[in-house]
């Protein structure tokens, strides 16, 4: 009796360990936990070598986000003095499709403002005033003594947009006896420019674009 006991214990021990072998482990057949037909979820790194380096290779590169694009040449060429900020405005709005990048800047300049020409300041107050009246004496007029700043005491005799009609005012002074001087005058303004990169393969003709007068073109280095 007992042995047959153990018998029945036995076979049902095994019956219940080949059922959990064969049907506990999950996915023990095959089976898939996506639906049928879905393509199953994998990564990179539980592919095989080969797979990765032609995945990776399939993946589209991204274009360049300053307009360029890989394998073509190109050249930089700057374009001003603008006169305005507006005439700078309107040169970049015509050339924007026509490029491949663009940047605008602005600089001091100098320019020159006039010639002037005057008698060097004198000692005193007192003694300005002296060359004056003599100035007077021999007819000189149009002329102004300064009495404050950097020229004080300085006789100012004109302030000339053309050179030859400061000379000519200069050497009239001079005639008369008197040590009258001449100097170009200049003042600091700004001007605008426009840097442009262009690629080599394209007909880029800016002139026909930009209506702005007393504009040129130079090379330039890229940016």
């Amino acid at each position: 009796m007992f042995l047959r006991l153990l018998f029945v214990l036995l076979s049902a021990l095994n019956i219940a360990v080949g059922a959990w072998l064969l049907l506990g482990q999950p996915y023990a057949h095959g089976g898939s936990p996506s639906d049928p037909g879905v393509a199953e979820l994998r990564l990179l790194s539980e592919l095989p070598e080969s797979s990765s380096v032609a995945a990776a290779s399939s993946v589209p590169a991204s274009p360049a986000k300053d307009g360029s694009q890989p394998g073509v040449s190109y050249s930089c060429l700057t374009l001003g003095p603008f006169a305005t900020p507006q005439d700078l405005r309107n040169a970049r709005q015509a050339l924007t499709a026509q490029v491949a990048r663009m940047r605008s800047r602005q600089e001091q300049a100098s320019q020159t403002s006039g010639w002037w020409v005057y008698l060097p300041a004198a000692g005193s107050r007192a003694q300005a005033l002296e060359q004056a009246r003599q100035l007077d004496e021999r007819h000189i007029d149009d002329y102004f003594v300064v009495s404050s700043g950097d020229q004080s005491n300085t006789i100012s005799l004109g302030l000339f947009k053309d050179p030859a009609n400061a000379r000519k005012r200069r050497d009239e002074v001079v005639a008369a006896g008197f040590p009258a001087r001449m100097i170009e005058r200049s003042e600091s303004v700004p001007e605008y420019w426009l840097d442009l990169v262009v690629a080599d393969s394209a007909r880029f003709d800016w002139r026909s674009l930009v209506n702005a007068s007393g504009v040129g073109s130079h090379s330039a280095s890229c940016f």
